[in-house]
């Protein structure tokens, strides 16, 4: 069956790619750049404009919702419920099957674990923005208008990842290049990273799933979580290095992000950080009989996939 992915290039977008060309499929990739891989064919579209949109997705069975913008609260609340609306448009128009890739923004902050039926509870301008879209889609899914799925993911690391992972550019990246981690307000607290390729296979895996859509999921996410001093050391030990870090306090932060647009818009989500942040995928877990790749293992299969870049 054909497949879109809207928003190829990114580090979902791609690992998606290669778990879906191992099956074969039809893939089309659609992007602003004409973003291509070996074995696809590529579109160039803008999804703010619903036409490019309808365009983009024409002929499709599925299509993949994994757009990334920049991390800017303001441009996310002008583009994303225009984004939305389109892709919901395009999708019932054509009657291709929508999966929305999502993160767990609009939950804000939780005590206990992060659950499909954790409810919404926004303490950020991202995370309202994000809680605004689920609802549009949900509502869609509620009344039958379209076949969907939303699924979420926690914190990213793994291969493909891009400078928007807090653990790559904080901690993998500094220690391949000799140079000493950091981390965010408070090593000590547990926190839960979903592993790229895991979420790759569990979109896979839902979409082939009649029985998975018009729900919500949360995509395979080791458990425990783990915290950041344990998270550093693990990078660490694979590439044996000593694991020597710094946190960065929450002062530090503010005052950088005077003279950084992104470390600014950073600031609003750092009660992620403060509090400790478990993402429980039981559900998928147990319906795909999943097991999580181990932190141990992921951080191996990360260290590896960007040696080799």
């Amino acid at each position: 069956m054909k497949q879109t992915i809207l928003g190829a290039g990114g580090s979902i977008g791609n690992a998606l790619t290669y778990e879906l060309l191992k099956s074969k499929e039809e893939i089309r990739l659609v992007s602003r750049s004409k973003f291509s891989i070996p074995g696809t064919t590529s579109i160039k579209a803008d999804i703010t404009s619903y036409q490019e949109t309808l365009d983009g997705i024409l002929g499709s069975e599925i299509v993949y919702l994994c757009v990334g913008l920049p991390y800017n609260s303001s441009i996310w609340n002008e583009m994303w419920p225009k984004i939305m609306k389109n892709v919901i448009d395009a999708c019932k128009s054509t009657g291709a099957k929508l999966i929305f890739f999502d993160n767990v923004y609009m939950y804000g902050k939780v005590d206990g674990k992060m659950t499909e039926t954790t409810p919404y509870n926004p303490c950020t301008r991202k995370g309202e923005v994000r809680a605004k879209i689920a609802t549009l889609l949900e509502d869609e899914m509620k009344q039958g208008n379209l076949y969907a799925i939303i699924a979420r993911a926690a914190d990213l690391y793994g291969p493909y990842i891009t400078q928007n992972s807090v653990p790559y550019f904080m901690a993998f990246e500094k220690l391949l290049n000799g140079k000493n981690a950091q981390w965010m307000v408070n090593a000590n607290l547990n926190h839960s990273y979903t592993f790229t390729l895991d979420c790759a296979k569990g979109l896979n895996l839902l979409s082939k799933s009649k029985d998975s859509f018009q729900q919500i999921w949360h995509l395979p996410t080791y458990n425990p979580a783990i915290d950041g001093k344990a998270f550093i050391e693990l990078i660490a030990n694979e590439l044996g290095t000593s694991p020597n870090y710094s946190v960065l306090k929450k002062w530090m932060i503010c005052i950088a992000g005077y003279f950084n647009k992104t470390i600014y818009e950073s600031y609003e989500m750092l009660y992620q950080y403060e509090n400790d942040y478990n993402f429980d995928s039981t559900k998928f877990n147990d319906c795909f009989h999943f097991n999580p790749t181990s932190y141990t293992q992921g951080v191996h299969e990360t260290i590896e996939f960007f040696k080799l870049k």
